[in-house]
């Protein structure tokens, strides 16, 4: 999500949070729905629904967070009428961007901004950016859990998976897995992909959903098949990054994905159990 988009969207949601006189921060569900991109009232009531089942799920009660309430609406001529609104807390939005379609960029974006205890644009942004790392990590442990079952039915042994996920390794970065885990001073039992930046787990994240492709495409039924595939197509991606003055090798280790992920969890906690509490760097 780019840098100004984050930008655009955090002011767009702050604008629209309000409190009440004990300083509760709560959003007007018909506010929510324009910023969440629904056009139709119905289509929300819906997904609010799913948000209210989840809340009962999760053990709170729905009237804490779901309170019914009137809003007055102009209807032409100086007239007005009362329409069925209501006051969502921050955990009451959270679990509706969670019901909602991520392929959104707005939602994607509520999705994470509901779980953070921030109002700083700045660290909305990086907390976010943890989250497309998180998730680009877990989509590939994903693609490549796949991969190794297409190799086992198809050569009959899951021995060839680390074989041919190294040598995919080794046309990305033109090194080997351990040449590149040196490089970055990795233990030789820590996974590569857990350092890697965003953009080279998507790409290797690609270039693995071609050769799982193209290997049940062409019923690939030998490693030295599939690794040749795999080879080409790290390859490609790696021909791709290199046109855009990318180059794999050369971009630094981050932060342990793991660390990340547990630091996300812990902190979305804490920010649903307290989500009127902001952080001491936020005051």
């Amino acid at each position: 999500m780019k840098h100004e988009i984050i930008h655009t969207l955090t002011h767009n949601f702050e604008s629209h949070a309000n409190q009440t006189e004990d300083g509760t921060e709560f959003w007007l569900a018909r506010d929510l729905q324009h910023l969440l991109e629904y056009t139709k009232w119905d289509n929300f009531l819906g997904v609010i629904s799913k948000a209210k089942t989840a809340c009962e799920i999760s053990g709170e009660s729905i009237d804490d967070h779901f309170a019914d309430v009137g809003k007055m609406v102009s209807i032409g001529s100086g007239a007005e009428k009362e329409i069925p609104d209501l006051m969502l807390t921050r955990y009451a939005c959270y679990l509706i961007a969670q019901n909602g379609d991520p392929r959104k960029e707005t939602i994607a974006f509520a999705q994470r901004y509901f779980a953070i205890q921030t109002r700083k644009a700045e660290l909305i942004e990086q907390k976010i950016l943890e989250y497309e790392r998180v998730q680009a990590r877990n989509k590939l442990r994903a693609t490549e859990k796949e991969l190794s079952q297409v190799i086992f039915e198809q050569t009959g042994g899951n021995q060839n998976f680390a074989l041919i996920r190294s040598k995919g390794d080794t046309a990305l970065f033109n090194r080997t897995t351990q040449q590149m885990k040196i490089k970055w001073g990795l233990s030789g039992a820590k996974p590569l992909a857990d350092h890697m930046p965003t953009i080279l787990l998507k790409a290797k994240d690609f270039a693995t959903e071609i050769t799982i492709f193209n290997a049940k495409q062409h019923k690939m039924k030998t490693e030295n098949q599939i690794s040749n595939e795999h080879i080409t197509n790290n390859k490609s991606v790696r021909n791709t990054l290199l046109s855009r003055g990318i180059v794999p090798e050369n971009l630094k280790a981050e932060e342990d994905i793991n660390k990340i992920e547990r630091r996300l969890q812990t902190e979305e906690k804490k920010a649903l159990k307290n989500p009127d509490k902001l952080n001491e760097n936020d005051k």
